[in-house]
């Protein structure tokens, strides 16, 4: 059951995040820096503490008796995510929710599994997988590949993009449906989204004391109910202040540059459905990680979740893309394509949550040994 509910965290998270964009549509009248700073401020700095503020007693207490160098590096872990979740609202607009989110989250999943074991095999801790770990062991292999078969699914896709492109260009799709759609400038604010995006989960390894304080307040209180389903929700108030630097200092450079510090104010335009569907948006991406944490809660692995959760935003986002119609007039060649890439990546998921099931269980096994020698 604990399994069971932990998938089903991960899917409601999933669906949160590939659908957070969805709000931002119906917002009329606004240049994009306006509607993606208000709904940040919902994501990085009113919904954190609220969520915290209703599930974890004195987190503010756990924040301030933190040591400050676990602070700074959980914070600047947030400001690196920040720079790639700027950028993922500028691939998505450029790209599509379909082909953006599905190029960003594999990219993302590869990053991050890959770059944590790199830096441990120069840098070893307890508990941590090297890069060796993963190239010699039957687990790790499984887990290579999978990161191998996301490359060749981010390729299939860009293909498919490139070809869209070109029905674009040729007058054989429907421009109005795909009227903001750059596909050189969209790739590359992609792959740096996808890079610098797999750093909130480094975020969340630097302040994991944050959680862990939590979870040991918890459990003492509620013993024998498992692991803190919220624990996560302290560690993500540091995080997203580093995301919402970032983030705002760009847009008020882009208010300034382009001029719409008036579109804040501005009476032509629905105001207060603009904040009201920005507002919508910035809940709905916060939640993404919400569900998540209580989703690892429950499965008890990171580097499992991470890649669950990656699985379940591209199934949604990609779906929306065809609610939306943006793949609409295309060949049926392009569409296939994009298909297959999206086909590929979640296979390449599944391998890595395979061989990160495989590991788990020889962990419980080797315990079990050590244990039952131990009596003996």
């Amino acid at each position: 059951m604990q399994v069971i509910f932990g998938v089903i965290f991960h899917f409601i998270g999933g669906f949160a995040s590939g659908s957070f964009y969805i709000p931002y549509k119906k917002v009329k009248g606004w240049a994009w820096e306006s509607y993606w700073i208000v709904g940040g401020l919902f994501s990085w700095l009113i919904v954190p503490p609220l969520a915290a503020w209703l599930t974890i007693p004195h987190f503010a207490e756990i924040i301030h008796d933190t040591n400050g160098s676990i602070l700074l590096l959980t914070y600047f872990f947030g400001l690196l995510w920040g720079i790639g979740g700027l950028t993922y609202g500028l691939g998505v607009r450029y790209l599509g929710v379909s082909l953006g989110s599905t190029i960003i989250l594999g990219l993302c999943a590869v990053f991050g599994s890959i770059i944590p074991s790199v830096y441990y095999n120069f840098v070893p801790q307890a508990g941590k997988d090297t890069i060796t770990d993963l190239a010699t062991s039957h687990w790790g292999q499984l887990v290579l590949l999978g990161i191998a078969l996301t490359v060749v699914g981010i390729i299939i896709c860009g293909k498919a993009g490139m070809m869209k492109e070109k029905e674009l260009m040729a007058g054989k799709a429907d421009v109005a449906d795909n009227k903001d759609y750059r596909f050189g400038l969209g790739i590359a604010v992609a792959i740096v989204s996808g890079v610098l995006s797999a750093c909130f989960n480094f975020g969340i390894e630097a302040g994991k004391t944050m959680a862990d304080q939590a979870n040991t307040v918890w459990m003492a209180a509620h013993q024998g109910q498992g692991n803190f389903l919220f624990q996560n929700n302290v560690v993500y108030i540091v995080i997203l202040w580093g995301g919402l630097t970032t983030n705002f200092i760009w847009c008020m450079i882009l208010n300034a540059r382009n001029k719409t510090f008036g579109d804040y104010t501005d009476q032509k335009t629905p105001l207060l459905k603009n904040y009201i569907f920005s507002a919508l948006a910035g809940t709905t991406w916060f939640l993404q990680f919400f569900f998540y944490g209580m989703g690892e809660s429950r499965l008890g692995n990171g580097a499992s979740s991470w890649i669950l959760h990656m699985a379940f935003i591209i199934l949604i986002a990609n779906a929306w893309g065809l609610v939306l119609k943006e793949w609409k007039g295309v060949s049926k060649k392009a569409l296939l394509t994009v298909i297959a890439g999206i086909a590929v990546i979640i296979l390449s998921v599944l391998v890595v949550g395979k061989g990160n099931s495989i590991k788990d269980k020889e962990v419980a096994q080797s315990k079990t040994s050590f244990n039952i020698k131990l009596r003996k």
